[in-house]
């Protein structure tokens, strides 16, 4: 005489329904796109964000850019510094941008003892979070 097996897939259903239910959770149909990802800034301490914020005070006091509402700077590649900045301004133009890089670099600089001797690498970012520009002006 055989012994009753039961096949294990219905008892797995089982397992998987219950687990989705006490999670809150119901599966995904298939054909669902996922959510276009936007690049932008990532920042995963907010000291930093503080840091930053901090010093585009000082940049705005010593007669800086008021658009600008973070300055970050921190190591780069080839042991130039990275500088970030973030702005509300629409300096999408080459002009404009000239204008910004030639006021941050100075302030960093002039005000914050920054070497820029070897050069520099900087992003900024508009107020929508986007890449506006990236320059690596390293010498």
């Amino acid at each position: 005489m055989r012994p009753l097996t039961r096949p294990a897939a219905p008892a797995a259903c089982l397992v998987l329904a219950s687990v989705l239910l006490a999670s809150g959770c119901s599966p995904e149909p298939q054909d669902r796109a996922a959510p276009p990802v936007t690049p932008g800034p990532t920042v995963t301490v907010t000291a930093a964000l503080d840091e930053a914020a901090r010093t585009a005070e000082r940049y705005r006091r010593s007669g800086g850019t008021e658009d600008v509402y973070g300055i970050q700077r921190g190591p780069g590649a080839g042991g130039v510094p990275l500088v970030t900045v973030w702005t509300r301004g629409e300096e999408r133009d080459a002009g404009r941008f000239d204008a910004l890089k030639v006021s941050v670099t100075g302030y960093l600089e002039r005000e914050e003892g920054v070497s820029l001797e070897r050069g520099y690498l900087m992003d900024v970012f508009g107020p929508d979070g986007s890449l506006r520009h990236r320059l690596d002006a390293r010498r």
